[in-house]
């Protein structure tokens, strides 16, 4: 049975012995484990690490680092996803599934079309809301980097950034382009997702103009949250280690 598995985020060096977060004490405690049991613990610089409970505390858990693996989980395919921000429980299922299925980079943009609209201290407290799902689902599926999510930036911001992924898709029910028709190879993507209802016109003429090649999946139309696990395994199965 693999060992319980917790994100610490701070340096980690073997041999040594810390408090864990108090989050991470709470749930090795919930889930009723023992003094000299073992867990696993990571930081997202690569690599785990097992971690003896030495002692346990009403509240605190001090493990120590026993032992390194120097293990690699993460995709060879360098997957940026943009993703226009839906509706908070469909934008929280699709960074969830994005870290789960390899994605490097998760880019939260702002479109004409979008239902929810963040800025100032609300911006920041959801992206602290993303990162908290990412490192719960790096937990549990094994990653041991953090998919990286960046500030909420506005779809002609991120347009109007340097961008050098080698193929650039804009996922679109009418796309020119089906997924047969792409090249062979690539080790880097970058894929916009649209909110509820897509983007705009407007902002598919931009995109295009940008150099991004408008795909279309399939026959039938999918929901903002469903697209984005869908393409993303698509990649990885086609140039990723799916």
């Amino acid at each position: 049975m693999a060992l319980p598995r917790f994100y610490v985020d701070q340096p980690l060096v073997l041999g040594a012995q810390f408090d864990l977060p108090e989050a991470v004490a709470r749930h090795v405690q919930v889930v009723r484990m023992q003094p000299e049991e073992v867990i696993t613990v990571f930081n997202g610089q690569g690599g785990e690490y097992q971690a003896r409970i030495s002692s346990m505390g009403k509240k605190t858990v001090t493990v120590e680092l026993t032992a390194f693996a120097r293990v690699d989980r993460e995709s060879t395919l360098q997957l940026t996803l943009v993703q226009a921000v839906s509706a908070s429980d469909r934008m929280d299922y699709t960074v969830q599934k994005a870290a789960e299925l390899g994605v490097t980079v998760f880019q939260p943009v702002i479109s004409q079309y979008c239902q929810q609209r963040y800025s100032g201290e609300r911006a920041e407290k959801r992206l602290a809301h993303w990162q908290g799902i990412a490192a719960s689902a790096a937990e549990q599926c094994g990653r041991t980097q953090l998919m990286q999510i960046r500030p909420i930036v506005t779809f002609a911001q991120f347009l109007a950034a340097s961008n050098d992924s080698e193929l650039k898709l804009l996922m679109c029910p009418t796309g020119a382009v089906h997924h047969s028709a792409l090249p062979a190879r690539a080790q880097s993507v970058t894929v916009l997702v649209g909110p509820e209802g897509g983007y705009s016109a407007e902002e598919d003429s931009l995109a295009i103009a940008s150099g991004y090649t408008s795909l279309i999946l399939g026959p039938r139309i999918f929901r903002t949250e469903t697209v984005a696990p869908v393409i993303a395994g698509f990649l990885q199965a086609k140039y990723g280690d799916f």
